[in-house]
């Protein structure tokens, strides 16, 4: 190519590469990338009568794929190569991706202790970053507690955390974002931790649609301890679910070992399962019966670890999914699965009306250590409507026990259901 020639990437309107010179993988490619792809979709959709999701996008929104070959022996495990070519991303997170099986090296599944040789080949399918510029924007949230170094907020079950794949807008932190240059009376911002992935003050998370209590930080120092404790375990975390079923025990202990779901078909890359071989990591959540009706009951778990979908998991392998988690075997319900009479509806109520399409699950208590002063507090989250109103009619139409006073529980169930 003669010399002053553009090459065929640098050409005007021509995508640039994925992968940079020296072998790392360009961030901006991979948003220029998802976003086409995106648009691609989109246009598909017009012109489907009955197009496929469930509104949410797919479960590989943004995703590329990428490729290495290498050429010398490094002797050098696989984790650490892909922290050094792949820079956006954490040494926790890639190791995370490997074990969902979003690596191979030479067209078979890899260990992030995959020792590289001379010439292996590896495929990496990797979402974008998405960009720190995180925009404010007009959505509601709901305020628990706030002081200069953190605040406590009740999630809605509508609204992921942060930025992920093609979702830049509509999260929590957009609404963090607008909060704290509106309205916040406390003064402050978002922590700077986590702003190089574009998850500033996230100490934790929780499932676009569990609802629920989470602790925000405000202040680097407020962050990291915060951090800290959920590391050590040390923060109490109490969970109020309503599942399928009578549970008889009145509490139980699931130590059963979680890992990815072993098919990694489009759909279930997400799911993850009980696994008692080398995949399956700890897992341990105590339940406890709150409340019993008719094929149903009230639940408060107690994390004693941190798997994806822990809670989830364990009830669905107990036998007793949670309401409207279809991923693990849950239903959604409707009016008519509870059995109501037709005079027990009021004026304009149906039976087909959808009582819970989302899983039953929230987030109803938070207690932890204040970063600055090292006093305990403890946080009650109210249930949102649905979960409420739900409980209320289980309450009134299918049979009770009465709340139960199981040793150990925590929730205050007369605060913590007072929705509806």
């Amino acid at each position: 190519m003669p010399p002053g020639k553009p090459s065929p990437e640098d050409e005007p309107g021509d995508p640039r590469p994925l992968i940079q010179h020296g072998g790392k993988v360009d961030p901006q490619a991979l948003r220029d990338a998802a976003a086409r792809a995106a648009r691609d979709d989109a246009a598909d959709s017009e012109q489907d009568a009955n197009p496929a999701g469930d509104g949410e996008g797919g479960e590989d929104d943004g995703l590329q794929r990428v490729h290495f070959t290498l050429a010398r022996d490094l002797n050098k495990r696989l984790d650490k190569y892909l922290t050094d070519r792949i820079t956006f991303m954490s040494r926790t997170q890639l190791q995370r991706l490997i074990e969902l099986g979003g690596v191979t090296v030479n067209d078979r599944p890899a260990k992030p202790s995959t020792k590289l040789r001379l010439g292996d080949r590896v495929d990496v399918v990797v979402p974008p970053p998405p960009s720190k510029e995180i925009q404010g924007e007009d959505i509601p949230i709901d305020v628990i507690y706030e002081d200069a170094h953190f605040l406590v907020l009740n999630k809605s079950p509508d609204i992921i955390v942060h930025p992920a794949r093609s979702h830049n807008k509509g999260t929590l932190l957009n609404a963090l974002v607008h909060y704290f240059q509106t309205q916040s009376h406390a003064g402050g911002g978002l922590s700077n931790v986590g702003e190089d992935f574009a998850r500033p003050g996230v100490v934790h998370r929780l499932d676009r649609k569990t609802s629920g209590v989470m602790v925000i930080g405000k202040d680097d120092e407020a962050h990291w301890k915060l951090g800290r404790q959920f590391e050590l375990r040390q923060v109490d975390k109490r969970y109020l679910a309503i599942v399928e079923g009578t549970i008889e025990a009145d509490a139980d202990v699931i130590d059963v070992p979680i890992g990815p779901y072993p098919s990694r078909v489009k759909g279930l890359r997400e799911k993850m399962s009980v696994r008692h071989d080398e995949l399956g990591k700890p897992a341990v959540t105590i339940c406890r019966v709150r409340e019993r009706y008719d094929n149903f009951t009230l639940v408060e778990l107690e994390l004693k670890t941190g798997r994806t979908h822990q809670i989830r998991v364990h009830l669905s392998f107990l036998g007793h999914p949670i309401v409207g988690d279809d991923m693990y075997g849950g239903h959604i319900l409707k009016r008519a699965h509870l059995g109501l009479r037709n005079a027990d509806l009021a004026e304009g109520e149906s039976q087909d009306d959808i009582l819970m399409d989302r899983q039953a699950l929230h987030a109803a208590l938070l207690g932890f250590r204040h970063p600055h002063t090292n006093e305990p507090l403890v946080f009650t989250a109210p249930l949102w409507p649905d979960m409420a109103s739900l409980i209320h009619l289980l309450r009134a139409h299918a049979n009770p026990s009465g709340p139960l006073n199981i040793p150990g529980a925590t929730v205050d169930l007369d605060a913590a259901i007072t929705r509806g």
